[in-house]
């Protein structure tokens, strides 16, 4: 894009787990970078990918599987970071429902997906259960699937565990209800993937912008860096001065959801290529990349010494399944430790 500002898009409006990246504009990171980025939001998710690879925005954030589907799509878009990893994600869905832990009880209800994606992920998973497309009534439903679900407009739909969840969980509070009524089918756990890693949120660019931009990439992303280390050292300071920038945040469900995204934030910002190798051979069985794709990601970037990848990374999962139910209940700010295998 023709300017001196990096356009960042991002990947719905802003959200908790946004705050690194509008706490380095806060906080003059950028500035102190000798950059400047305009912060965008864009009308519908759905075209984040397309507008950054026609060049009309230099950056963004997007998940995994669409940023890989981009490229397949012939959209010049590469990963350069990642924002958070791993974040559970899966059919959310309210006990009473009549849908249980058997995928199977999806038969005759409607499901809602955010993008096209979505809904390929769930036809393909009929076909391990015995069930067809046809067994149930997909609805598209956008960023809205809580309400969705709360209205009565559809049973279940694609959801995070850090967002969609704690919705649901604080609406179920309203209704006299338990927080505990809502719950999930993981969809890497029904496809048995071995990883969440299909939705980790990442920051992609240009490939034209990267190109000729390779001193201001470095600087936006040592500066977004610093914003990640301040949230991860401060979290609860971090996010009074993210509501100061964003009063949207203000509320006792942002806050939730703020504390159940930091966990999951990268420390690093690296591209982990044991989940890219994983999820690019979820987008080949799932049919929407060919055999002979190459993931479009890169570590080049970050310019300082990346963690080493994880010594045990099922273990990993099992016990952020446990970690985040305490946060459901306690509140605070909680991190695995987790152990590296370099």
């Amino acid at each position: 894009m023709s300017t001196d500002k990096i356009t960042f898009l991002t990947n719905w409006h802003a959200t908790p787990y946004h705050a690194p990246l509008y706490l380095a504009q806060a906080k003059g990171f950028f500035k102190e970078e000798g950059i400047k980025v305009a912060l965008l939001e864009p009308n519908d998710p759905s075209d984040v990918t397309e507008i950054i690879g026609s060049g009309k925005v230099d950056m963004g954030f997007k998940a995994m599987i669409h940023t890989l589907a981009a490229k397949a799509r012939n959209f010049p878009v590469t990963s350069i970071g990642s924002l958070l990893d791993e974040p559970f994600t899966g059919l959310v869905y309210l006990k009473g429902s009549g849908i249980t832990e058997d995928f199977r009880s999806l038969k005759g209800k409607r499901i809602g997906y955010v993008g096209e994606f979505g809904k390929i992920q769930i036809d393909e998973l009929t076909k391990y259960y015995n069930m067809t497309t046809s067994d149930y009534t997909a609805v598209r439903c956008g960023m809205n699937i809580t309400r969705a679900i709360t209205s009565g407009t559809i049973d279940a739909g694609i959801g995070l565990e850090n967002v969609q969840m704690v919705e649901l969980a604080e609406w179920l509070a309203t209704q006299n209800r338990p927080r505990t009524d809502v719950q999930m089918l993981r969809i890497d756990q029904l496809a048995e993937l071995g990883c969440c890693c299909f939705c980790s949120i990442l920051y992609i660019a240009n490939d034209d912008f990267l190109a000729r931009n390779e001193r201001q990439v470095r600087a936006f992303l040592r500066a977004v860096k610093r914003a990640t280390d301040y949230v991860l050292s401060e979290p609860a300071a971090a996010y009074e001065a993210y509501v100061d920038v964003k009063p949207a945040m203000g509320t006792p469900v942002n806050r939730k959801i703020f504390e159940r995204s930091f966990a999951y934030f990268s420390r690093d910002l690296k591209n982990v290529s044991r989940d890219w190798a994983k999820v690019t051979a979820y987008g080949k069985r799932l049919g929407i990349l060919d055999e002979t794709f190459q993931p479009n990601y890169t570590n080049q970037y970050l310019s300082w010494t990346l963690d080493g990848d994880s010594a045990d990374p099922t273990g990993d999962q099992k016990r952020m399944v446990k970690l985040q139910e305490e946060v459901a209940v306690e509140g605070g700010f909680r991190r695995l430790e987790v152990a590296s295998s370099a």
